[in-house]
């Protein structure tokens, strides 16, 4: 850093220059530790991501095999409501929704339990790389209803760009601010 500022001065040093005169004035600066959690999760992989298997194929003609599944938040009365979607990719049909005014786990098991998968045959559910899809509570649910899980690759919305067109549309669509209550709201999404 130290280096970069100087060129902006027109002042040119070689970074290991600057590094010997730091150390020779004990100018340098602590380096953060690593966090501790982080690296255990890291080596247990607990929260491991998976492949992007479907890699933006929805060629498939049958319906409920490609799934797409994400989370989205809805404000009503200054309040933040979170929305957990299961929506098929060939019917675009919202198979399974849950609404939770937490972001806790259970909801989005919820959502993939209501959608009843385990009666159809080669089911594949498509997520991005969320705290939620990485758990592996849910990478349980999914392994014993025999469900493959595929992932979006990092930063990168358009792996999930008709999930996230659905919220879109949905929060431009409907009015709540009138919604003063959760179960109200959930009435009103199931209309």
């Amino acid at each position: 850093m130290i280096t970069m500022i100087l060129k902006w001065e027109w002042i040119i040093f070689n970074h290991k220059k600057v590094l010997r005169l730091m150390k020779k004035y004990n100018l340098l600066s602590e380096v953060r530790k690593k966090n501790p959690y982080k690296q255990i999760a890291k080596a247990t992989q607990e929260h491991r991501s998976l492949k992007n298997i479907l890699n933006r194929d929805f060629s498939w003609i049958t319906p409920l095999q490609k799934l797409w599944t994400d989370i989205s938040y809805l404000y009503y009365n200054s309040t933040k409501a979170y929305i957990s979607i299961l929506k098929d990719m060939i019917t675009w049909e919202i198979l399974s929704h849950k609404i939770s005014g937490n972001i806790w786990l259970w909801f989005v098991l919820e959502t993939i339990t209501w959608a009843e998968l385990e009666k159809y045959n080669w089911v594949i559910i498509q997520s991005d790389q969320w705290f939620h899809y990485t758990h592996p509570a849910y990478q349980k649910l999914l392994k014993d209803n025999w469900i493959v899980q595929s992932m979006s690759r990092k930063w990168n919305c358009l792996d999930n760009a008709p999930t996230e067109s659905f919220f879109w549309h949905l929060k431009d669509e409907i009015d709540i601010s009138w919604i003063n209550s959760l179960v109200e709201l959930e009435k009103y999404i199931e209309n």
